[in-house]
């Protein structure tokens, strides 16, 4: 029951199942099944329900204290007696640039220093691993920093910026960014994402209209479009993707420069852990 009482814990603190389910990277019908299940094995009902409102009734109230005192003492069980740590793993989200460069040389310096550590690295985009940090179900997560304010409970930690430049395959001429981006057609950092929204707002305010062309997440495959000759792309200058491909350019952005910041995202009760602050300086060490 302790996933469903983390997510009961979620419903309590953002109102509705539908902005829970967008927070923790479920869907609302998960969202509303798990407090269905913690509702039947209790044998009472936690929220009176209104349209898309779920608000806690008197006995929801009474079971929330409870509920998180159960979650606290769980989340205890990372440090034994006399300071042993680690008896259960470090859960760390990861967006996909970390993973395949920076996150694999730090791990391998966390381990020098805390062999005894295991850890679970999850997948993820940053929006999803920002609502398992916020459910509980992460101790932390390497992402982009997210263009709203954070939950109390969560705490962002800076580590580096990555500026963002424009890459153009061999057959595009010329260092002219303005005119390359609207003669050419666009190879967008999805918008949904957390980058891609730093991309649209940069492009409002230069008053730049582009020619989309396709729309991806996924870096690695935008690099590959654009050294087949498919487009252009605004690609923060992270390290998987640079160098870029032979013949493949970045041109820099002059004094309209933006970047997109990776921190970790992390949890009140774990953030001044040693081995997730020693993944943290090992994550600053290496840039």
């Amino acid at each position: 029951m302790l996933k469903e009482l983390r997510t009961f814990l979620a419903v309590a603190r953002h109102g509705t199942f539908s902005r829970t389910a967008e927070r923790i990277g479920l869907t609302q019908s998960a969202v509303s099944a798990q407090i269905q299940r913690l509702e039947e094995s209790l044998g009472f009902a936690l929220f009176d329900r209104a349209g898309r409102t779920a608000t806690l009734n008197a006995a929801g109230r009474e079971t929330l204290a409870r509920a998180e005192q159960l979650v606290a003492l769980f989340e205890q069980l990372h440090q034994q007696p006399g300071g042993a740590e680690f008896s259960v793993p470090l859960r760390v989200g990861a967006i996909a640039s970390v993973q395949a460069a920076g996150l694999p040389d730090a791990l391998l310096e966390l381990r020098r220093g805390f062999p005894q550590a295991r850890l679970r690295i999850v997948p993820g985009v940053s929006l999803a691993l920002l609502g398992m940090v916020d459910a509980g179900e992460l101790d932390a997560a390497v992402m982009i920093r997210p263009p709203f304010a954070l939950p109390p409970e969560l705490v962002w930690q800076p580590l580096w910026h990555e500026p963002f430049v424009l890459a153009v395959p061999p057959q595009v001429k010329g260092r002219d960014w303005r005119r390359i981006l609207r003669e050419q057609p666009f190879l967008r950092y999805d918008r949904a994402s957390f980058g891609g929204r730093l991309v649209a707002q940069f492009l409002h305010t230069q008053a730049l209209d582009v020619q989309d062309a396709v729309e991806m997440d996924e870096l690695g495959g935008i690099v590959q479009l654009v050294a087949h000759g498919l487009g252009v792309a605004l690609l923060p200058r992270s390290r998987p993707y640079f160098p870029l491909p032979p013949g493949v350019r970045a041109i820099g952005l002059g004094d309209a420069e933006f970047s997109r910041e990776i921190g970790m995202v992390e949890r009140l009760r774990h953030g001044q852990t040693a081995i997730v602050r020693g993944l943290r300086e090992a994550l600053r060490r290496l840039k």
